[in-house]
């Protein structure tokens, strides 16, 4: 058994990770989601990581996740907790001293949206949150999470320079949403190998896997627990 600390993006909470987190259970694994501080204008990614830590208890074999904006804030976790694994779904790619405010540039984000959005249509990176991150989340789901959604990250998560010195000694996996509308599949295609030094994993589905294909993400994490 392995205990999973789900670790949400930007805007979301723990609820984003609920389905995936009763599928990992019903593998006979634990796992916790827990929501990241909201509404908190000083409250950066050093907060963030000390509520997850602090949720995460002194429970045995944690793998840590980190979805989207999550990213910044799962190796903190991942290294606090010595991590068997660190897994960033669909994750913001941090490197040392860089701001998560300066991510887009040095990622090429901006870039690589707008190469994706003339080969689709302008559905990447649309103003539209049902095309751009919830096209392919049944609907019931989708307008739960849009009135779920919450003031977080803060102008302080995102102001402050990533305070890792390297990426932490942990196991680490990255896997892709091939359908994303937010972060093309180009673009961490690309990104991942220079990085991290991997080769990303891919999964069928759009930015919100864990809403979208929650059983088969929960696949994959088993899957990366063994």
């Amino acid at each position: 058994m392995s205990t999973f600390v789900l670790i949400h993006g930007g805007g979301d909470s723990g609820w984003s990770w609920h389905l995936v987190a009763d599928a990992l259970r019903r593998r006979g694994h634990d796992a916790i989601a827990p929501d990241l501080p909201a509404g908190d204008d000083g409250a950066d990614l050093t907060t963030y990581a000390d509520a997850v830590v602090a949720a995460a208890g002194d429970r045995p074999g944690v793998i840590v996740v980190g979805h989207s904006f999550g990213a910044f804030t799962a190796p903190l976790v991942a290294e606090r907790l010595d991590a068997r694994v660190l897994v960033l779904v669909a994750g913001m790619i941090p490197v040392p001293g860089e701001r998560p405010a300066d991510w887009g540039g040095g990622a090429g984000y901006r870039d690589a949206v707008r190469e994706q959005a003339a080969r689709d249509g302008g559905r990447t990176g649309s103003d539209d949150p049902d095309v751009c991150f919830y096209h392919d989340v049944p609907r019931e789901l989708a307008e739960e999470a849009k009135r779920r959604e919450r003031a977080h990250p803060s102008e302080a998560a995102t102001a402050k320079p990533w305070p890792l010195a390297a990426w932490p000694a942990v196991p680490t996996r990255f896997l892709l949403c091939a359908q994303d509308r937010c972060f093309p599949p180009g673009l961490f295609r690309r990104l991942v190998p220079e990085r991290l030094g991997i080769t990303p994993d891919e999964i069928d589905a759009g930015h919100c896997v864990a809403l979208s294909r929650p059983v088969e993400l929960a696949d994959r994490l088993h899957g990366y627990a063994q």
